[in-house]
């Protein structure tokens, strides 16, 4: 048993919105045939709209098989169109030219020319019906395949911020350890244990979308304690999140690449420290640092807030906000 198509089911709704339309007519401008005329006509409308509708699926099929729409769509439309309208006229004209002395009534000129308009009318609202849908879905199709190719983009632009985690990074991290190791051994071996949790985060989490608010924070307090270190009272950085949001999800990472950004764009010092302040508000995340901007800045691709939007998109119906004002520069990370 063959299944019928979505589209062959909208041009046959078509074509049965289009004889409930044709019956109403054509009882309002014959109100004066018998009862048995109107009966009549509609009855061999009805059968006629069925065998149709069966006759509409074979043809489809049979030209998916021999000429796809993907081959020529122009093509295909005007190829469908007169082969259904042929077999339309033959069901039509056929067995009226052959048992004519039998039929119960013979429709005046008029009215087999109106018949005809109107059988044109509804095979071409068929054709375009089904051309129609199957564009619809086509271009639907399209629209998943590329949002999934456009997801499927910004997780390895999202992989590759996490793997830089980073060569600068941890050049700056060993630079630092080499001169702690003389001048303060135990705190070199704290700092080196810090340095050890923070990579071994990246490694657990490395195939996860999301991790819990907490598990971030969990993490990013031991990336915080080696910049604390390396940058010896130049950097504050102060939390204010409510219980709550705690279990909220956000992307791994996040808050390091956000830090990260902050200290490389801004100055350090004991005099004039960089304050990053890290609250929650609503069902964002809010990472705000004041603005001391460096004359040259580090090496930087300038992708990694990008990159964040972009996969945010995916993970969140809400935006990535980045808000720059005179004195401070905040980015709200929505936490899902």
């Amino acid at each position: 048993m063959m299944k019928i198509k979505e589209e062959t089911k909208i041009a046959l709704g078509i074509v049965a919105f289009i004889y409930v339309v044709f019956t109403v007519v054509k009882t309002v401008f014959f109100i004066s045939q018998s009862i048995e005329w109107q009966i009549a006509t509609s009855a061999v409308g009805l059968v006629f709209i069925l065998f149709f509708g069966y006759i509409i699926r074979v043809i489809d099929i049979y030209l998916d098989k021999i000429y796809p729409f993907e081959r020529s769509p122009l093509k295909r439309i005007s190829i469908q169109f007169f082969v259904t309208l042929t077999v339309l006229v033959l069901i039509r004209t056929v067995p009226y030219v052959l048992f004519y002395d039998q039929f119960p009534f013979h429709p005046s000129p008029e009215i087999l020319v109106a018949t005809y308009a109107l059988n044109i009318f509804m095979v071409l609202s068929v054709t375009l019906s089904i051309f129609g849908y199957h564009f619809f879905v086509q271009w639907k199709q399209e629209k998943i395949v590329a949002a999934e190719l456009e997801k499927e983009k910004a997780l390895v632009q999202y992989d590759n911020l996490k793997n830089q985690l980073n060569p600068h990074f941890l050049f700056n991290a060993l630079s630092s350890l080499n001169s702690l190791i003389f001048e303060n051994p135990q705190l070199a071996s704290d700092f080196l244990q810090q340095l050890s949790k923070v990579y071994r985060y990246v490694l657990e989490n490395k195939e996860k979308n999301t991790v819990s608010l907490q598990t971030e924070i969990n993490f990013v307090n031991h990336y915080i304690k080696l910049l604390e270190t390396r940058f010896d009272g130049g950097l504050k950085v102060l939390f204010d999140i409510n219980e709550e949001s705690k279990e909220k999800m956000i992307v791994p990472v996040t808050l390091q690449i956000l830090i990260e950004n902050a200290a490389k764009h801004n100055t350090t010092s004991k005099d004039s420290p960089l304050v990053i302040r890290i609250k929650t508000e609503d069902d964002y995340l809010s990472v705000e640092n004041n603005l001391q901007k460096k004359d040259a800045i580090e090496i930087s691709n300038k992708h990694g807030l990008e990159n964040l939007k972009n996969l945010y998109r995916f993970i969140s119906d809400k935006q990535v906000e980045v808000i720059e004002k005179s004195h401070s520069f905040t980015v709200k990370i929505p936490l899902t």
